[in-house]
């Protein structure tokens, strides 16, 4: 079975304190919220529970996770202070 999926995918915890872009099937970027402060982590998927991560995100996502646009991720990332 090939399952094609284009990437870039974005979506985000119903509870709003994570927001992800998918990049690939291997890699990943988080912002993380906790309370006023944002921070971005950059990910390449090197271990099980990663790549296990980034499948439930692409594929098994609907309990816990809501689809958000490449606009509302890229508003919440200029909130990220470097």
């Amino acid at each position: 079975m090939d399952i094609s999926i284009a990437y870039p995918q974005f979506r985000k915890y119903k509870n709003n304190k994570s927001f992800f872009k998918l990049y690939s099937n291997s890699e990943f970027e988080e912002i993380q919220v906790l309370g006023n402060t944002y921070s971005l982590y950059h990910f390449k998927a090197k271990i099980l529970p990663d790549r296990n991560l980034i499948y439930d995100l692409t594929f098994d996502y609907h309990n816990y996770c809501d689809v958000i646009s490449e606009d509302e991720y890229e508003e919440i990332k200029q909130k990220v202070i470097f």
